[in-house]
């Protein structure tokens, strides 16, 4: 993808973090973990919520989990989709997944003949994640 003239002037100049609300923060960290995340810190909100922040080793927080006091859990409706990471063994990642009881959505699969290996799964809220396992 080629940058627009008037993107590349655009006011915002990167994209920091993602943030997620969850229902079992050692559920949701134990799943991330799984995935290469390692947990840069804790951040208690008031007495409502708690935010833990997760990161692959070397890129800080790029994903916020807000676990908020009272809230068993969220509707996630139809305009979501999915985050896509990359993984360096696809077969691995969802072998630690699957200790978790997390199974991919349907077996990995490529798009295009010699393309990459992906396939998705479910975070413990239900969130989808796109695993890819670039070809080459």
């Amino acid at each position: 993808m080629v940058p627009s003239a008037a993107l590349s002037s655009a006011a915002v100049s990167e994209l920091i973090h993602t943030c997620y609300r969850i229902a079992d923060i050692d559920r949701s960290v134990r799943f991330y973990e799984a995935l290469g995340f390692e947990e840069v810190g804790r951040m208690p909100i008031r007495e409502e919520a708690i935010n833990v922040f997760m990161g692959l080793p070397g890129d800080g927080a790029r994903l916020e989990l807000t676990y908020n006091h009272g809230v068993d859990g969220y509707e996630l409706g139809t305009g979501y989709n999915h985050i896509a990471m990359t993984v360096d063994d696809l077969d691995g990642t969802l072998e630690r997944l699957s200790e978790q009881g997390i199974e991919p959505e349907k077996p990995p699969y490529r798009v295009s003949e010699g393309g990459s290996r992906l396939c998705f799964v479910q975070d413990p809220d239900g969130y989808r994640v796109e695993l890819i396992e670039r070809s080459g």
